[in-house]
Formats: structure tokens, C-alpha cells, sequence
């Protein structure tokens, strides 16, 4: 096998026959070839979509993709896991590979069901605290978007993880693109089949079953105390417990300091989210008028410093749509998502700034959790300037920079709708002006970025947990409870899609690990 580098023009990359000539003009027609790796280099005015292709003299020596079989595990030993993300499902699939028996907890409801609550959000701006974009099957990734770009590279498998969406339905192309994404509108599918797995090979998947209590004793995890539809309350036994409960279960965090089960303030980000017409950014990334139809609506990628002070794009969704992502009845908090096909025709981002130990001198009283009081008081600031229903306060973007309240606001895909604010009087003050340099320096960056056609909305801010739960390098395991394994983002060790399900796989094999090797 030889692996090469083709550039080519969208045109020609977007069919096999240009691709196969391509490749036949420098090893001839008895080659056969696969694609490794995609991605769109517009570094120029002339675009060129770069194609790692490896190429073999003999048909029999390409990779077919396989299916895994699976065992059953209905009478195998059950390992309890709270949370029905990510970090969740991937760990309930590898423990099932390692023989044992998942025992999903999930507070918010399945897929299906979790839509309805969606629409009453974004129609009534009504939020049901245990159901809602990140609350339910399949966590926040599942309704806000779908991207699986990460730079966790040093931390696990993700071309792993990769196949594994592909094997329970994902696109085959998300193994080759540079900067692959599922799209919000298919994802739902691909959990429901990663659920249908899981019960078909005895596992359990409990829906609106909100965990409650964590019982320890002797530094020991002995079981959890949850609390169903009825609001009875039931205690189930294991020798383990994989935490995967996202960044936005704060309850969890109340639960873990009340306890004296170790955690940690960490550090997030915190700001708006920036929403262009998405012609602008195709104008300025690819250098044309006019977006080639061969060409997928374009991103970017921004950063900015300040005061030393780090400022910069996350999560950005190309025609995309701006989502409602509160979780309680008194906040406002704003996200982004996209389709498949990326078709909507605005642009958003995250343009969030670092928040530090300093920023929150104020919250010390609270101690572990000051990060996270720190993330509430901004959010109920942007609920009461929007005026409830979730309208998102909002501003456009010149009017920001010139500090100038909004006469008028141009047309949002925020659906519950924005109310005109100074967006100055609800954001703390550095974070305030960090947003207006870096505006002036990203409207340098990309044509057309600094302009009241633009509007931001606040806040954006859950970008990542602002409370860390600390484990042992080695064994994944708590650092003083023994059978508590935290995981995932809400445990501070994950950022994203891919990171999170990279992470439940490796907390699942330690647990499995410990389980096979624990004598009690």
C-alpha cells in the first residue's frame, strides 16, 4: 500500500470518476483506492479540497468495515451509570464488551419523547428542568448539533469512535472529514439504535429516573438512591458507579459537596453567541462572491487575546440555527446547532473569554462550587433582561463595540426571540470589554465580521463544566471513594461529542478493570 496527497478542485473532489482519473494519471488504471482523510484547503482565492488517498495493487487488501458481535449480559454482573450521554453510552458499550451489565440512570426522557419538551421551549419558552436540550437521551450533543471535531487526540482512540457512530448508522464519511458532523437531525436515530444494543444485550436504560443520593461508607461507593416519575424513591446496589451527568447537572454538584465527596472549582468561558448571514462568511473564507455549489457552507475559527486574557469561537455552527439551552425556570442560555445538510441561512458561533480564579474573587464563600455561582448569577442577569419566556437579551455588533443600545435587531434564528439590551449592563465588565476587542480585531480578520448587519445574543455559557471531580490518573477512580468513577464533561475531563465518548470508553475498561480485580 502508498498513501498520497491530491489536491483538487471542489468540483472535481466531489466525484469518484475525477478522483479515480487523478489517481490513475500517477499509478495507472490497475490501482484501486480509498480516501483516508478530507478536508478544504482555502488558504487561496483558488479553493482546493485536499484528499489523503492510499492506494493498493489488490482489491482483496481493503479494509471492510464489520459490525461487532455482541454478548448478552443479562446475568452479568450490573454496573450503574448516571447519565445517558455521550460519556454514558459509550461506557455502557464497553462494559458490555468487558462481559458486565450497564445499568443506565437518565433523569430527562428518550429522543423521542425529549421533543416535545424541546418545542414547548422554543414555542413557550417553557423549560421542563429534567427534560430539555441538555437533559435526556443522548445528553447535549444530541439536539445541539453534532459535531465531532476534537483535539483530544493524545487521549484515546477517535477513529474508534468514529466507527463506532458509523456502525450504529452514522454517515461513513465522518471517518474521512477533517472536521466531520452528524447534524442534529440524524443523530437522534443513531442514539435510539445504540439504545436498542444496549437492551437487546440485557442491559437497562432507566429514563426519568433522577439520581438523588450517592451512599457511601467507609470511602466506599455501597449505592444510589433515585427518584422516579411517581416520586418514589428506590435504592439500587452495585459495586460501581460511572458519574457521567454532563456540565449542566448542578444538582449533582450541590449533591457532591453536601456529601463531602471531593470536587474542584474549574475555570470555563463565558460570553455570546455571534450570528451572521452565512453568504458573509462564505464570501470571506473562500473568496468568492458566490459559495461553489461543490463547497459546504463555510466555518471559521477565531481567536483573540486581551489583556491577557484568552477570547475565542466555540462550537461553531454554519447554517445553523441558535438554541434555547437553559435548564431552569430563571435563565437564559444560548447554544448552537445545525443540520446535516448545514442549509439554514445564518452563521452562528460562540465568542466566549476565559473566566479565571480572580474573576471570581466574589464567590469564594462557596467555595468548590464558586465557578459555578459565578456561571448562575450571569445566566439570571440574561433571563431578566430578556424579559422572560427565555427571550435572549441581544445587541447588534457595532452597537456593542460602540457601547450604544439597539435601535432595532435584525432577524434571528433564536426562535423563543431577543429583546434589545445593552448587552454591557447584563455581562461582567471583562468579559464585556474583552468581546468588544476582539470584535474590532475579528472584523480585521474576516470581512464583514464587525457590522450592526451582525447580532450577538447572551449568554453563552455553558461551554464547559465549571466544577472538576477529581480522579486518580491510573485507575480512573475517585480520589477518595473507591467504586466512584467520574467521567465525561460534567466530570471536567471531556469537551465535546467525540472527548466525552472517548472518555466513558476508558473509565468503563478501568472500572471493569477494578471490578474484575476488587475482592470485597
Amino acid at each position: 500500500m502508498q498513501r498520497f496527497e491530491l489536491a483538487l478542485s471542489p468540483e472535481e473532489a466531489s466525484g469518484e470518476q475525477s478522483i479515480r482519473k487523478a489517481v490513475s494519471a500517477r499509478y495507472g488504471r490497475n490501482y484501486h483506492f480509498r480516501i483516508l482523510k478530507r478536508s478544504i484547503d482555502a488558504r487561496s482565492r483558488n479553493v482546493k479540497i485536499r484528499l489523503l488517498i492510499e492506494v493498493f495493487s489488490d482489491s482483496s487488501e481493503q479494509e471492510v468495515f464489520q459490525k461487532r458481535k455482541w454478548q448478552n449480559v443479562s446475568n452479568a454482573e450490573p454496573v450503574l451509570i448516571a447519565g445517558c450521554g455521550p460519556a454514558g453510552l459509550f461506557a455502557a458499550i464497553r462494559l458490555i464488551e468487558c462481559g458486565f451489565k450497564p445499568v443506565i440512570i437518565e433523569r430527562g426522557k428518550d429522543v423521542r419523547n425529549r421533543r416535545r419538551d424541546l418545542a414547548a421551549i422554543n414555542k413557550q419558552g417553557k423549560v421542563n428542568p429534567e427534560s430539555n436540550y441538555c437533559f435526556g437521551e443522548g445528553g447535549a450533543g444530541t439536539y445541539s448539533d453534532g459535531k465531532l471535531y476534537t483535539r483530544s487526540n493524545k487521549r484515546g482512540d477517535i477513529q474508534a469512535m468514529l466507527n463506532t457512530f458509523i456502525e450504529f448508522g452514522a454517515a461513513p464519511d465522518i471517518a474521512i472529514d477533517a472536521h466531520p458532523h452528524i447534524g442534529t437531525n440524524k443523530l437522534p436515530v443513531i442514539i435510539s439504535a445504540m439504545r436498542q444494543m444496549i437492551l437487546e444485550c440485557g442491559g437497562e436504560i432507566l429514563f426519568n429516573t433522577k439520581l438523588v443520593d450517592i451512599n457511601c461508607s467507609g470511602g466506599k461507593f455501597k449505592s444510589i438512591t433515585v427518584r422516579g416519575v411517581n416520586d418514589a424513591e428506590t435504592i439500587i446496589q452495585s459495586r460501581a458507579l460511572i458519574l457521567a451527568t454532563g456540565h449542566s447537572a448542578r444538582d449533582i454538584f450541590y449533591l457532591l459537596q453536601r456529601k463531602g465527596i471531593a470536587i474542584e472549582g474549574k475555570p470555563f468561558a463565558l460570553g455570546v453567541r455571534a450570528e451572521h448571514d452565512q453568504r458573509v462568511i462564505d464570501a470571506a473564507q473562500y473568496h468568492q462572491s458566490v459559495r461553489s455549489p461543490y463547497l459546504p457552507p463555510a466555518s471559521y475559527s477565531l481567536k483573540h487575546q486581551y489583556n491577557n486574557r484568552g477570547i475565542y469561537s466555540f462550537c461553531m455552527c454554519p447554517g445553523g440555527i441558535i438554541a434555547p439551552a437553559a435548564t431552569g425556570i430563571d435563565e437564559v442560555v444560548v447554544n448552537g446547532w445545525s443540520p446535516s445538510k448545514r442549509n439554514n441561512p445564518f452563521a452562528n458561533s460562540g465568542i466566549v473569554v476565559s473566566v479565571t480564579d480572580e474573576d471570581v474573587q466574589a464567590y469564594t464563600s462557596f467555595g468548590e462550587l464558586r465557578f459555578l455561582k459565578f456561571q448562575e448569577e450571569v445566566e439570571r442577569n440574561a433571563f431578566n433582561a430578556g424579559g422572560g419566556n427565555l427571550q435572549a437579551p441581544a445587541q447588534r455588533i457595532a452597537d456593542f463595540v460602540a457601547g450604544k443600545t439597539s435601535s432595532t435587531l435584525p432577524a434571528c434564528s433564536y426562535i423563543p426571540g431577543v429583546t434589545s439590551v445593552n448587552l454591557h449592563d447584563v455581562l461582567p465588565s471583562f468579559i464585556a470589554k474583552g468581546l468588544a476587542d476582539a470584535f474590532i480585531n475579528f472584523g480585521r480578520k474576516i470581512k464583514g465580521y464587525h457590522t450592526n448587519d451582525a447580532i450577538i445574543t447572551g449568554v453563552e455559557s455553558r461551554t464547559s463544566s465549571p466544577v472538576r471531580i477529581p480522579r486518580n490518573n491510573d485507575n480512573a477512580m475517585h480520589v477518595q471513594t473507591e467504586g466512584l468513577f467520574p467521567c465525561g464533561e460534567g466530570a471536567g475531563y471531556a469537551g465535546g461529542i467525540i472527548s466525552a465518548a472517548i472518555d466513558g470508553d476508558y473509565v468503563a475498561s478501568k472500572c471493569a478493570v477494578f471490578l474484575t480485580n476488587d475482592v470485597r
